[in-house]
């Protein structure tokens, strides 16, 4: 019932919802503390803590933002012990032709990049400064092509390689900034979406941590845990919340 009624709502007008011609979304995940029951520590389990373990057993899950309208859909929840990027893998068939999904490095691999690309949105991801990405043909905006591979035996043969590129920057003068961006997109025409424009866009993923806080924070209660006694109202309370996030959203 959810994903037939969480969907992006975002019209032509919405600001911060589009570039150029794609419907901006973002992908992150994020974790909720549930009852402290026996129930709910047995099918969802708790993070460790500096003594122990966590006052709370905890939910984890993964979401699509729309960033414009701040709706979350394609959520998927599963125990704490699953890892964000095993839920996403199911999040990402939300994904459809004319987005363009922007996601932190902590998501980047082959695989995952693969089945996101395949469902025809565009992606733009950071990836890690150690992520071997070779020069194949430099562009006028000063990003490049380059290929990724499933493997270094892949590599190594130059069979199977995915083409990307690749958009390096820095930002100076920014307190905190790290030394070196480096992102990569399925967008391979400068023309239709340059480096610079991606480079500042990619800094709106924030959004979707703005959403998280309305859905956590606002929406249920600072320091509030879901409430529901065992493993099935906590799924049905978890996915209701997001409904409900919904609907407020969708009246603003």
């Amino acid at each position: 019932l959810h994903d037939e009624v969480v969907k992006p709502i975002a019209m032509a007008a919405t600001k911060g919802a589009w570039y150029r011609r794609w419907r901006l979304v973002s992908l992150d995940g994020s974790t909720l503390d549930v009852a402290d029951e026996k129930g709910n520590d047995e099918a969802f389990g708790r993070p460790g803590a500096s003594r122990g373990e966590s006052a709370y057993p905890q939910i984890r899950f993964v979401s699509l933002v729309e960033n414009g309208t701040h709706i979350l859909f394609g959520s998927r929840m599963a125990d704490y012990a699953t890892s964000e990027i095993a839920l996403a893998k199911t999040v990402l068939p939300s994904l459809g032709k004319d987005m363009l999904c922007l996601a932190d490095r902590g998501f980047f691999g082959f695989a995952m990049w693969k089945q996101a690309a395949a469902t025809c949105a565009d992606l733009l991801w950071r990836v890690k400064k150690n992520l071997l990405l070779p020069r194949e043909k430099d562009l006028p905006d000063g990003s490049y092509l380059s290929r990724i591979y499933a493997s270094e035996k892949d590599r190594r043969r130059g069979t199977d390689g995915v083409i990307v590129r690749v958009i390096e920057y820095r930002l100076e003068g920014v307190e905190g900034a790290e030394p070196l961006y480096r992102l990569v997109t399925t967008i391979l025409d400068d023309e239709l979406a340059p480096a610079g424009e991606l480079a500042a866009l990619y800094h709106e993923r924030w959004e979707i941590e703005t959403a998280f806080d309305e859905l956590k924070t606002h929406l249920r209660g600072a320091r509030i845990i879901l409430r529901s006694k065992t493993p099935d109202l906590v799924r049905q309370e978890f996915y209701g919340l997001l409904m409900a996030h919904y609907a407020v959203r969708g009246l603003m």
